[in-house]
C-alpha cells in the first residue's frame, strides 16, 4: 500500500496538476479585480466576479490543457514551460473575451480586468514553478554531500550546463564542479548556472593545481580530433584523469545520459567530419538484393556486414574459413538483424569448386571482396601464398561473378598497393589490375583503396594496448614513420558508398586525411592510459620491418585524381594501359603452383614495375635477375 503524501501526488499528478492551475488562476482573478479597485472592492463586482468566475476557470481549464500546462513537472520548469504559461493564459483570456461578448456580459464589466488578470495569472504560474525549483536546487546544494572529487567542466555551452545539473542533482555521484574553462574569451570571469568560467584550455595545469581538481570532464561532443587532443595534452601536463561526454549521435539517440561519461579513445583524437552517405543510392544498391561478402568475418568484412544488413538485402551470404570469427558474427547479426537472411560458409576463396557451388546457390548481385593476406612481414616471408591468396584468390571470386551474373563486385584494396615495396602491397595492386581486366559490361567492377584502419586485427592500436598494458616498451618501427588511419565503421561505409557510385573498371581511394605520425600516435596512447611516455613506459625505435614504408601514398604518380560527387571519395584514372589477365594469369598461376619464389618476385616486379622487392627477398633473386628487372616493362610473360 503506498503511503499519503508525496506518492499520492504521484499517483494523481494529473489531477493535482488541475487543481494546483486553477486554483492560481482563481486567486489571481480575485486580485486582479483588487487591484483594479485599490484593494477595496465594491458589492457590485463582487457580485460580478462571482457570477464570472465558473465561465473563467472553464476559460482557462481550456487554453491551460491546449498549451500542455498539465503535463509539466514544475520542479524541472525550463524556458519551454513558461512560454507555455502565457501562451496558455493568452488563450484563455481570449476565450473569456469572447464567452463574455457572445453572452453579452461585457455590459459594466471593468475592462482593464483582463489585462490585469492575464499579467498576473502568468506571473503567479511562473513564479510558483521557478520557486519549486530554485526551492529544490537549494536543498540539493545545501545538503551534506560527500564529495570525493572536485571536477573541471571543459566547455561552458549548453552540455556543460547540462552535465554540471546532473552533477549537482545527482548526489551518489559525489562529485563537485568548482568551475568551468572555456576558449571563449567572452566567458571567462563570467558565472554560468552559478558557476564561474575561470580560464581557457591552455590554464588547464594551472587550475588543476591551484583548485586540487581530480578530474577534468570534457563537456563538448562536437568536438574536433584537433581540439580533443589539445585538451588532453594538457591533462596530461596536469597529470589529471579525464573522461569525455557521450557524442552527439549518443546523446541524441537516447542511448546514454550526460553522466554517463566514458574515456577518450585514440579514434575521438583522430576523427574527422561524419561520414556524409547518399543513404538512398547505398540502399537502392542493397536492399532486396543478395549480396555476398568473402573475408566476412574479418575487421572490415564483418563491419561491412553490419551495415549491409542494415539495408535489408534478400540475403547476406557470408564467405569466410575463420570458424570462431564466422560463429560470433553469425550469432551478432541474427541478433541485431533477425528479418535479414544469413547464409554462413564456411569456405576459401582458392576453392574455385565451392566457389562456383555457392555463387551458384545464391546467384548474389553484389559482391565485396575483403579476404586477403595483409599483414607485410608476414608477407614477406610467405611469398607463395601471399601471392596465391591475394591475385588467384581474387581471380577465383571474380570469374565466379562474372559466371553466375553478379550485377557489382568491389575489392577492397590498399593504399600499400602504391609504389609497393613489399609483397603485399604488389599483390593488392595486381589484384586491382585483375578486377580492372575483368570488366566486361555486365559486371561493373571497381576496387577502393584506403589506409590503415584503427582497432583492426593486427593494426598497431591493440598492439600498443598489449604493450601498455604489460607495462611497455611500447615499439615504433621508426619515430618519423607516418600512416593514414580510418575508423573500422568509417572505412566500410565509404566501401558502399563507393560501390553505389561505380560504373564499371574505377579505382575509388578515400579521403584518409592528414597522415599521422605513429610515434606520436604511441604517445597519445600512453596518456590515454594514464601513464608519461618515456617516464612511466618507454618508447623504442625497432626499424623498418621488410616490406615496410616510411610513408604511405594513396595516388600512384600515374594516376590522375577526379573528383566525385562525395567529398570523401576520388576516382583514379591510370596514364598505363594494363595489361589483360589472360596475358599473364595462367604464367602466374604456373609460377606459384611450382613453389619458385624467385620467378614470383620477378613477375610481381614485370607486372608492377614501381615495386622493389625489400632486403627480405634478396637471398631469392640472383644478381643477373635483379638486374634484369630493373630495365622496367619489356613484354608482357606468355601465356
Amino acid at each position: 500500500m503506498v503511503e499519503s503524501g508525496f506518492p499520492f501526488a504521484l499517483r494523481h499528478r494529473t489531477a493535482v496538476t488541475v487543481l494546483a492551475n486553477l486554483g492560481m488562476a482563481t486567486v489571481a482573478y480575485v486580485f486582479a479585480f483588487a487591484l483594479r479597485f485599490d484593494l477595496s472592492l465594491p458589492p457590485h463586482y463582487r457580485q460580478l466576479l462571482l457570477a464570472t468566475l465558473p465561465l473563467l476557470l472553464a476559460c482557462k481549464l481550456t487554453g491551460f490543457w491546449s498549451a500542455g500546462l498539465f503535463n509539466g513537472w514544475w520542479r524541472h520548469v525550463s524556458v519551454r514551460d513558461l512560454e507555455d504559461i502565457g501562451r496558455g493564459n493568452m488563450a484563455a483570456s481570449t476565450l473569456f473575451l469572447g464567452a463574455l461578448v457572445f453572452s453579452r456580459g461585457l455590459v459594466g464589466y471593468p475592462r482593464s480586468i483582463f489585462i490585469l488578470d492575464l499579467m498576473v495569472c502568468v506571473m503567479l504560474m511562473a513564479g510558483v514553478r521557478i520557486g519549486l525549483r530554485a526551492l529544490r536546487e537549494d536543498r540539493a546544494r545545501s545538503s551534506v554531500r560527500q564529495i570525493e572529487t572536485l571536477v573541471l567542466i571543459v566547455g561552458a555551452g549548453s552540455a556543460g550546463i547540462h552535465l554540471l545539473e546532473e552533477i549537482e542533482t545527482r548526489r551518489r555521484l559525489k562529485l563537485a564542479v568548482v568551475g568551468f574553462v572555456d576558449d571563449d574569451a567572452a566567458k571567462i570571469g563570467l558565472r554560468v548556472s552559478g558557476t564561474r568560467v575561470l580560464g581557457c584550455i591552455d590554464d588547464l595545469p594551472a587550475l588543476v593545481a591551484k583548485h586540487e581538481v581530480g578530474e577534468v570532464l570534457i563537456a563538448i561532443p562536437s568536438a574536433s580530433g584537433a581540439l580533443l587532443r589539445r585538451i588532453v595534452e594538457r591533462c596530461a601536463e596536469a597529470r589529471v584523469r579525464h573522461r569525455v561526454l557521450p557524442t552527439l549521435g549518443e546523446l541524441v539517440a537516447g542511448t546514454v545520459m550526460y553522466t554517463q561519461m566514458r574515456e577518450v579513445k585514440v579514434h575521438d583524437l583522430l576523427s574527422r567530419d561524419p561520414v556524409r552517405l547518399d543513404l538512398f543510392r547505398v540502399r537502392s544498391l542493397i536492399e532486396g538484393k543478395a549480396v555476398l561478402v568473402t573475408g566476412a568475418a574479418g575487421s572490415i568484412g564483418s563491419e561491412l556486414c553490419r551495415q549491409l544488413a542494415a539495408h535489408e538485402p534478400e540475403s547476406l551470404v557470408l564467405y569466410d574459413r575463420h570458424e570462431n570469427g564466422m560463429y560470433g558474427l553469425e550469432m551478432e547479426l541474427r541478433a541485431r538483424f533477425p528479418g535479414v537472411r544469413l547464409v554462413p560458409v564456411l569456405g576459401d576463396v582458392l576453392l574455385v569448386d565451392q566457389l562456383d557451388s555457392v555463387f551458384a546457390a545464391h546467384r548474389p548481385a553484389l559482391v565485396f571482396h575483403a579476404a586477403a593476406y595483409k599483414h607485410v612481414p608476414l608477407a614477406e616471408q610467405n611469398v607463395i601464398e601471399a601471392a596465391r591468396n591475394n591475385v588467384l584468390g581474387t581471380r577465383n571470386v571474380a570469374l565466379a561473378a562474372t559466371t553466375h551474373g553478379t550485377k557489382e563486385f568491389v575489392l577492397v584494396s590498399t593504399d600499400k598497393a602504391v609504389q609497393p615495396t613489399s609483397v603485399m602491397g604488389a599483390t593488392k595492386r595486381i589484384a586491382e589490375l585483375v578486377v580492372q581486366g575483368l570488366q566486361n559490361g555486365t559486371c561493373r567492377f571497381a576496387a577502393v583503396r584506403f589506409g590503415n584502419v584503427l582497432g583492426s586485427n593486427g593494426s598497431v592500436v591493440p598492439l600498443f594496448r598489449e604493450q601498455i598494458a604489460r607495462g611497455g616498451p611500447v615499439t615504433v618501427t621508426h619515430p618519423d614513420a607516418t600512416r593514414y588511419f580510418m575508423t573500422i565503421p568509417e572505412a566500410a561505409q565509404l566501401i558502399l558508398q563507393a560501390a553505389a557510385l561505380g560504373r564499371g573498371g574505377e579505382i575509388f581511394v578515400l579521403e584518409m586525411g592528414e597522415p599521422v605520425r605513429i610515434a606520436d600516435l604511441a604517445r597519445q596512447m600512453i596518456r590515454l592510459s594514464g601513464f608519461e611516455p618515456d617516464e612511466d613506459i618507454a618508447i623504442v625505435c625497432t626499424g623498418l620491418r621488410p616490406g615496410e614504408k616510411l610513408h604511405e601514398e594513396l595516388v600512384d604518380p600515374d594516376e590522375e585524381v577526379v573528383a566525385t560527387h562525395h567529398d570523401r571519395i576520388k576516382v583514379l584514372r591510370s596514364t598505363e594501359a594494363a595489361w589483360r589477365p589472360e596475358q599473364w594469369l595462367m604464367r602466374f598461376e604456373d609460377t606459384i603452383q611450382g613453389g619458385d619464389v624467385a620467378s614470383t618476385i620477378r613477375l610481381l616486379r614485370l607486372l608492377v614495375p614501381a615495386y622493389r622487392p625489400s632486403a627480405e627477398l634478396a637471398p631469392h633473386l640472383a644478381d643477373s635477375e635483379v638486374g634484369e628487372l630493373d630495365h622496367g616493362r619489356e613484354a608482357p610473360p606468355a601465356a
